[in-house]
């Protein structure tokens, strides 16, 4: 699939999710987390799960094999898209595998719209992958190798948190 294919098929998803994705939430409901953990998926609500989430495997995979342009322009793509980078995660399972995809959805998604949230993802998918027995250092020294070196919010590059990661681990 070429870049221009991928970005037509996710500027479509992404129109679709934003306003799911945008929707307000009433926190002075006292059972707003409730309907909001109560909700479809956003996929589903838009009715474009399999064909987003066949979109967003496909930008993986362009990802992980890409030079280091093609990636920095998967990465603007995802920056752009704002709605289906929020809704559009690949499941993931506890192999070696999978840990690796889930990685190269952070380094794609390079921090999305706050570190903090990626760092929290980060450091789960790390504590599910040690648990199943995954060499977890490995894995974030190959995938920061494929990763930006911008800072993009002062907490440092996806790379070197990965890298950062990977020495803690």
């Amino acid at each position: 699939m070429t870049l221009e294919e991928l970005e037509e098929q996710i500027a479509r998803f992404d129109a679709l999710l934003r306003p799911i994705a945008q929707r307000p939430i009433d926190m002075t409901d006292p059972d707003w987390s409730t309907k909001l953990q109560s909700a479809p998926p956003p996929l589903e609500e838009a009715g474009i799960r399999d064909e987003a989430l066949a979109t967003a495997r496909a930008a993986l995979r362009e990802y992980a094999r890409a030079d280091d342009q093609l990636r920095v322009a998967l990465r603007a793509l995802y920056e752009r898209y704002q709605s289906f980078r929020w809704a559009a995660f690949v499941p993931t399972d506890a192999t070696e595998q999978g840990f690796r995809t889930a990685l190269v959805q952070l380094s794609l998604r390079d921090q999305g719209s706050d570190t903090r949230d990626e760092l929290l993802a980060l450091w789960e998918e790390c504590r599910i992958a040690r648990e199943a027995g995954i060499d977890v250092g490995q894995a974030l020294r190959e995938v920061a190798a494929m990763s930006s070196d911008i800072d993009k919010y002062g907490m440092g590059s996806m790379r070197t948190i990965l890298l950062k990661t990977a020495q803690d681990n």
